[in-house]
């Protein structure tokens, strides 16, 4: 079984600052690493392989220094790594991101093998928008589970896979037909340390580097700045809040009307939470 994971390197997000003056993201000196929800993504990939075997191969759009994710992926153990980098794709928004990893999926199978899953984590810490794999999926027409919290089944023989997929207010247990693609939620699994072997390997591997060209995107006007339909106006860090946690007198009080108490004053700051909740509970 043929697996593509698309991972991303985004800044360290607790290191993240932005400038007093362009109200835009310094990344200058801040450390880069995966995707925290692309690891489980991974995770979720090399346990299929380990399972019915096969290939794992990790994607990433980025500049050259996103070798060094790729490279952490190898050592984690993944088979093989493609890095697309091109000054076409600089500035990308979700809807361009889509495009250029889609067409490098599909060079990938016909390289390498048609892969029978597609994984991604179900957003970045960075743009936090959770498009991409979906994006990803419409372009490639595959069927798509998002907000997977774990895989049940997989028959090969069938080729059908089944998830269970977090909604609200419950989990679903949902089957398609494969290929499909699958954004994994955070803390489905653990994720593995890479043996000394792997680690070896991902240093001295020899990645496979694709531009726009190799890629095979023939319309480079779908990619980077001149694809990019969004506009950010303004990015700007949060306000401080002033806002003080309210202490609550325990002393001599049962563990149940400590309960009541709390509830009532969340009532007492939240008008009309009750009854969202009472209609959230009745189903409406």
């Amino acid at each position: 079984m043929h697996i593509v994971v698309c991972i991303k390197q985004v800044p360290d997000s607790a290191q993240i600052r932005v400038h007093p003056v362009t109200n835009t993201i310094m990344r200058q000196g801040v450390p880069t690493i995966i995707n925290p929800y692309d690891l489980f993504a991974l995770e979720e990939a090399l346990r299929l392989r380990d399972t019915f075997g096969g290939e794992v191969t990790v994607l990433t759009m980025g500049p050259p220094m996103a070798e060094e994710s790729l490279r952490k992926a190898l050592g984690i153990g993944a088979d093989r790594a493609v890095l697309l980098t091109d000054r076409f794709f600089a500035g990308s928004d979700t809807l361009a991101t889509s495009f250029a990893l889609a067409q490098a999926v599909r060079k990938i199978g016909e390289t390498w093998g048609e892969p029978k899953l597609v994984f991604t984590g179900k957003q970045t810490i960075d743009g936090d928008t959770a498009q991409v794999g979906p994006g990803i999926a419409r372009r490639l027409g595959l069927q798509q589970f998002t907000y997977v919290a774990g895989i049940q089944d997989v028959n090969e023989a069938a080729g059908t896979i089944t998830v269970l997929r977090r909604a609200e207010g419950g989990v679903q247990e949902l089957s398609t037909q494969l290929p499909a693609l699958i954004t994994m939620l955070e803390g489905t699994n653990e994720i593995r340390r890479g043996s000394i072997a792997d680690v070896l390997r991902g240093a001295r591997a020899e990645l496979v580097t694709w531009n726009a060209q190799a890629a095979g995107i023939a319309d480079v006007t779908s990619c980077g700045l001149r694809g990019s339909p969004t506009v950010v106006k303004r990015v700007f860090a949060p306000k401080t809040r002033a806002a003080k946690a309210t202490q609550v007198e325990v002393k001599d009080r049962t563990p149940e009307t400590i309960a009541e108490d709390l509830i009532d004053q969340i009532y007492a700051r939240q008008p009309g939470l009750e009854d969202d909740l009472m209609r959230m509970a009745a189903g409406y």
